[in-house]
């Protein structure tokens, strides 16, 4: 598929059944709302209220601490990531600043040192899972999962190292944003 045809497909409202193109023609569309997937164009819903509030307080939190201590970027959901051979595109992300890539007008080439995700109504937990550990393959450093219901943050450093936080404990950024720690609780409030 050429270019030209990726692009006018952009303009359309849904893309037409069966539809399919390739790592490269994928990184080179202008198409927003889909995550790429082995080949695979997966829709992103509109996300809940309260998906969007969550998503804004780890946002915040993280981006203000990040640009104090000049250690990178914190990016918002519509930023797509090269992640083995997949596109995905984080609910929150950081790359620090020793990884950033010169063109900014393409989704990153790279992933994210770390991935969040909060889990919406709408996620299957297998997807999200194969997420995480595509993450993790692919050099992410460290997954967050925000479970809503629970109020609870799962933290990810390997398939092996797991850990459950709930609202009594601290999320921290560990070795990946050195020295940042929120409550849990107060992401959820």
């Amino acid at each position: 598929m050429n270019p030209q045809n990726i692009n006018e497909l952009t303009q359309e409202s849904h893309l037409p059944e069966n539809f399919s193109m390739t790592l490269v023609e994928f990184l080179e569309s202008d198409l927003e709302g889909y995550e790429y997937i082995k080949g695979e164009i997966i829709p992103m819903p509109a996300a809940s209220l309260e998906h969007g509030i969550i998503c804004s307080k780890v946002y915040l939190s993280l981006a203000l601490y990040v640009q104090e201590h000049q250690l990178g970027i914190v990016v918002t959901p519509d930023t797509g990531f090269q992640v083995g051979e997949r596109v995905l595109k984080p609910d929150v992300a950081f790359l620090s600043k020793d990884r950033l890539p010169d063109d900014h007008s393409r989704a990153c080439p790279v992933p994210p040192d770390l991935a969040v995700e909060v889990i919406s109504k709408s996620d299957i937990s297998l997807r999200i899972i194969e997420k995480v550990f595509a993450y993790l393959e692919a050099g992410t450093q460290i997954v967050w999962i925000l479970e809503p219901i629970g109020k609870t943050v799962t933290v990810y450093r390997s398939e092996t190292d797991i850990k459950l936080l709930t609202r009594k404990d601290t999320l921290t950024g560990e070795d990946v944003i050195e020295g940042f720690s929120c409550p849990v609780a107060q992401l959820f409030e």
